[in-house]
């Protein structure tokens, strides 16, 4: 199947590639992450706690912390969204770009092998959040687009203001308080 947005996938380290042995996730080697990825070709419940997507939290960005593994899956990740886009859940932008703000905030290396495939990732998001918007989203699903496209375009404060804000009627309220 071709992506909706009619780009080519960023270049990805295939998941069954032996170098997958060689990178590190939260659990140790990331040995384990290619077969999650490959879930989420199947995968239609949008909780960050359902399966793949939990298990993929915990590897891939636990507590705020990236590794080697991050990066690599970071393009399986936005290819799996480009693919179905009828799919799209909250974890498709908020774990790309809680990576992404976890990156910047640990000034965390990119392994060179993996930098062009992140980094072609990263920049197909907002097209992609553009693609995949209808008007019946919910404000979780947009807030999680918009601080996706925030994060792939640099703006980390303003990504980590919209995946912080959990009441934006409050935040409003706040705001306009005198």
């Amino acid at each position: 199947m071709s992506p909706r947005d009619g780009l080519a996938d960023a270049p990805m380290l295939a998941l069954d590639d032996p170098a997958w042995a060689r990178l590190s996730c939260a659990q140790g080697i990331a040995l384990g992450v290619p077969a999650l990825l490959a879930q989420l070709d199947g995968a239609t419940e949008d909780s960050w706690q359902s399966p793949p997507w939990q298990a993929l939290w915990a590897a891939l960005c636990d507590e705020g912390r990236v590794h080697p593994a991050s990066f690599a899956a970071v393009p399986h990740i936005v290819a799996a969204l480009a693919e179905a886009p009828e799919r799209a859940c909250p974890s498709h932008f908020v774990l790309p770009a809680s990576i992404e703000l976890a990156r910047a905030a640990s000034d965390a290396v990119i392994p060179d092998s993996l930098i062009d495939g992140y980094v072609a990732a990263l920049a197909r998001l907002p097209l992609l959040a553009g693609l995949v918007a209808t008007p019946d989203w919910d404000e979780t699903l947009c807030a999680s687009a918009l601080a996706a496209t925030a994060a792939a375009t640099g703006q980390h404060a303003l990504a980590e203001l919209l995946l912080e804000a959990d009441d934006v009627d409050a935040v409003l309220a706040w705001l306009r308080a005198d």
